[in-house]
């Protein structure tokens, strides 16, 4: 720890915990972060890497702890390095070792975020500039041929964990002159490794220690000679977890080894994948795993998750491949989160939406899992349903760019799967590229994607992605064509009766008509589908019915009504836990307070609305932000500071691609002009361009910092 500390304190920016699997280095890396987490403006974070299977998700593992959201239209990379630019703050990256391709983001990471430090766990070194290597050393151990005294044994590192997680497991053992030697022995024998230590501790339940040692030295013995490549310490570690293997009941074996295909799970999910003969109970099996230290056991939000140390697993799943059993439990694996995910689809868009986006974040990693399965053994219609059914939960929890790639990956595999299931592909990975401002591609997918609904008599399909045509068409600003693809969209869902699809279809017409100015459409519009979502009882629906009525009177002058719909809305969305649609409704409250003259109450709307907007990421949400609030900025006559923030906005609604809607133009073209006539032209419009080039994360905190003590209320 000392060594560590002293490392990161004199200015190394990575340093990497080396050595075999078990010797304990996660434990260091954490006690170590523990210890510097005050001394760091920004704290220090863990980001768990063992369960990845694929470099790529590096990025988004380290964005994901911190709470970077990936943003649609630059690289999650990009997004990522920009964030961690002006933090002070420590990364723990436990478990590299197989990730290794991912090194030179570290790199990029040491080069443009100087106050960033590294400390990263793995078996081998990175091969990083800069890179300073610690080799983490077992646990002190007795010598054997001097033992000391038992209260100096006890204090020995190694004697001293035996010791205590025997305890955990049997509490009347304890050191005595009786065991003293067999204990220290058996430090010895495994070679002061920590999680060796542990395994063996927990044999003290039905074994003493001289007889453990006995069957350990039989163990031993039993495995010298194995793989030269292996680091010895490491071939020791195996022989302790076989060991431990082989001192199971045969159901719990079987168990143990099924568990290996799991990166965690909840005991339902554990259930239906490895049930079956020679299973046993599966509970008591849980139970008995987890006294043994074999598994380890953590609340979630769904109850209990199960998971075995990642070299514990490696170990089970060998011993799965050699039973036989691993292409069947590795399809059941697949087969339950397939089942899972498309069980979540459908729940992601009604009330419950909350509970089920933590649950499918909780099993992302099983999920990728499976995934992976299905590109292994060419199972195309698996991984095209699966990603299908995942679209929804990548695009609000800003996975984007790793789900489109799951998708466009699973569509490249020929024209395997079936018609349906290709066009229910094709379209979820047009939406995504359509979030990523890439309207040529998205619309090339939607394209095929309703040619194949045609071809395959799918006519829900075929809404769905004419729907989705129409949100291209209407971000490039084709409100023609736009409309003549939502209509279509709505009389397919009318025909099929579908309510909740009507309901989709009502909305993108409504808000299609209020783009344009057309206020009594959008109204007819935006009642009906009001009166579709209370009557489906879909709370979430009734919310956004309620403010784009409110946004539509605001426009017309009824801004009482307006005020009272809002006010009806917001509890909704804030019982569901959308941060989104909240943080849009307190925009729209925003410009309402600022049309009343309220300029205090309007910075305030808009300041935490800009915050949330930010974070997840919406970026053509930030541009309508940072207009609004360089209108309230005019209002107080701050001209400079208002065409800075206008020519930042503009600058972004550049960059990804999405115009001003008309019916905010006049207003928007109200306060610009204004704000020109209160400074000189010349020194406007060096202002505007010193905004355009502001990066996002500086004029959001510009527009954060704009005081609101001059405002009047």
């Amino acid at each position: 720890m000392a060594a560590t500390r002293a490392l990161l304190e004199d200015g190394a920016r990575l340093v990497t915990l080396t050595g075999p699997g078990g010797t304990g280095k996660t434990r260091l890396g954490l006690q170590v972060a523990a210890e510097l987490v005050d001394t760091l403006r920004d704290g220090a974070w863990f980001v768990p890497l063992a369960p990845l299977t694929d470099s790529a998700l590096v990025v988004p593992a380290i964005a994901g702890v911190l709470g970077v959201r990936e943003t649609g239209h630059e690289p999650l990379e990009t997004t990522l390095l920009e964030e961690l630019a002006a933090k002070e703050l420590l990364l723990l990256l436990d478990n590299f070792e197989h990730l290794t391709v991912a090194a030179p983001m570290l790199g990029r990471i040491i080069a443009n975020c100087p106050k960033v430090r590294l400390l990263v766990t793995s078996r081998a070194t990175l091969r990083v500039y800069g890179e300073r290597e610690l080799d983490v050393p077992p646990l002190a151990l007795p010598d054997l041929k001097r033992l000391p005294l038992l209260g100096e044994l006890a204090a020995v590192a190694a004697v001293e964990l035996f010791v205590e997680r025997a305890v955990a497991i049997r509490p009347d053992f304890g050191l005595s002159e009786a065991n003293a030697a067999a204990v220290a022995a058996i430090c010895v024998r495994l070679e002061g490794l920590p999680l060796a230590i542990e395994l063996a501790a927990a044999r003290v339940r039905i074994l003493p220690p001289d007889k453990l040692l006995d069957r350990l030295t039989k163990r031993l013995d039993l495995l010298t000679g194995g793989a030269a490549d292996r680091d010895a310490r490491q071939q020791t570690l195996r022989g302790a977890i076989a060991w431990s293997y082989d001192l199971l009941a045969p159901a719990e074996q079987t168990l143990f080894r099924r568990l290996g295909v799991f990166a965690g799970g909840t005991f339902e999910a554990i259930e239906a994948v490895c049930g079956g003969a020679g299973a046993g109970e599966i509970l008591d099996g849980l139970e008995s795993l987890v006294t043994k230290s074999l598994l380890r056991q953590e609340e979630g939000g769904e109850g209990p998750r199960f998971f075995l140390l990642e070299t514990i697993r490696e170990f089970a799943l060998e011993r799965l491949q050699e039973s036989g059993e691993g292409a069947r439990l590795r399809e059941a694996h697949a087969a339950t989160f397939l089942e899972l995910a498309e069980q979540a689809e459908p729940a992601l868009r009604r009330p419950e939406q909350a509970t089920w986006l933590e649950r499918l974040e909780a099993e992302h990693d099983n999920l990728r899992a499976a995934l992976g399965w299905s590109e292994e053994v060419e199972d195309t219609e698996t991984g095209l349903r699966l990603a299908a059914s995942l679209r929804y939960f990548w695009w609000v929890r800003g996975h984007v760019t790793e789900g489109r790639r799951w998708l466009e990956r699973a569509l490249e595999r020929g024209q395997d799967g079936s018609p349906v299931a290709r066009a229910k592909a094709l379209a979820e990975a047009g939406f995504l590229a359509q979030q990523q401002g890439d309207y040529a591609q998205a619309y090339t997918l939607l394209d095929h994607s309703l040619t194949l609904c045609h071809q395959a008599g799918d006519t829900l399909g075929a809404a769905h992605a004419l729907g989705y045509l129409g949100l291209v068409a209407e971000l490039r600003g084709d409100y023609e064509l736009a409309e003549l693809q939502y209509e279509e969209s709505l009389a397919t869902y009318r025909e099929l009766r579908d309510k909740r699809g009507i309901n989709l279809g009502l909305n993108w017409l409504g808000a299609l008509a209020f783009s344009k100015g057309n206020y009594d459409q959008a109204t007819a519009y935006f009642k009906e589908q009001l009166k579709i979502s209370r009557e489906l009882r879909d709370t979430k629906m009734v919310a956004f019915a309620l403010c784009n009525l409110a946004e539509t009177l605001q426009h017309q002058g009824n801004v009482e009504r307006a005020v009272a719909l809002y006010g009806e809305a917001l509890p909704l969305l804030e019982g569901l836990g959308d941060k989104r649609a909240a943080a849009e409704v307190s925009s729209c409250l925003g410009r309402l307070e600022l049309s009343q003259g309220n300029g205090c109450r309007a910075h305030e709307l808009l300041c935490e609305s800009l915050v949330v907007l930010q974070e997840l990421g919406d970026k053509a949400a930030v541009a309508a932000c940072l207009e609004a609030l360089a209108s309230v900025v005019t209002e107080q006559g701050a001209a400079l500071e208002a065409a800075r923030l206008f020519g930042a906005a503009d600058a972004l609604r550049e960059t990804i691609g999405v115009p001003l809607p008309p019916a905010y133009r006049s207003e928007y073209d109200r306060h610009v002009g204004a704000a020109r006539t209160i400074e000189q032209q010349i020194f406007f419009a060096a202002a505007w361009e010193e905004g355009r080039a502001l990066s996002l994360d500086q004029a959001v905190a510009e527009a954060l910092v704009s005081s609101p003590s001059q405002f009047g209320r």
